[in-house]
């Protein structure tokens, strides 16, 4: 239970931190890809905010036993880059572009009711189901294939 409400409390202060930061506006992200046009660097400042407080965070958390709520740190024990990874990269990139949205900036916005933002989530739980589809049917054709994807 205190894992759930650890994990509560992280998405709420991180769909704060979108929407403070206005991440949550299609408009946002879509002028940040527009070079040419009426490029916004406000997306790259959070993210250049971002990589010091994760890289200070990462670093803390490894220096201890085991997390708080979990028996042992989740850390990738695959170094190489899976066909896979590339694959979904260009996917979300993709994806991101043309509706402006990533996960987490489309679920905050969930809440306005607006028919594009609904349109994307729907999309974007469509994909999702559909990757474990092909992931489960892909790993009783093949056994050793589940195995590699798991292992990232």
């Amino acid at each position: 239970m205190k894992a759930l409400v650890a994990s509560f409390a992280s998405g709420v202060v991180f769909a704060l931190g979108l929407g403070i930061a206005g991440m949550t506006q299609p408009a946002k992200i879509v002028n940040f890809l527009d070079f040419a046009g009426t490029w916004d660097p406000s997306l790259a400042f959070v993210m250049i905010g971002a990589i010091p407080v994760y890289f200070l965070c990462y670093r803390m958390a490894l220096r201890g036993r085991s997390p708080l709520f979990a028996p042992e740190f989740s850390v990738p024990k695959r170094n190489g880059v899976a066909s896979e990874l590339l694959l979904g990269s260009a996917i979300f990139g993709v994806g991101w572009g043309l509706g402006g949205f990533c996960p987490g900036p489309a679920l905050t916005s969930l809440g306005s009711g607006a028919t594009a933002t609904v349109i994307f989530v729907a999309a974007m739980v469509a994909g999702m189901v559909l990757h474990k589809l092909t992931t489960s049917l892909r790993s009783r054709a093949l056994p050793y294939t589940a195995a590699a994807v798991t292992d990232c």
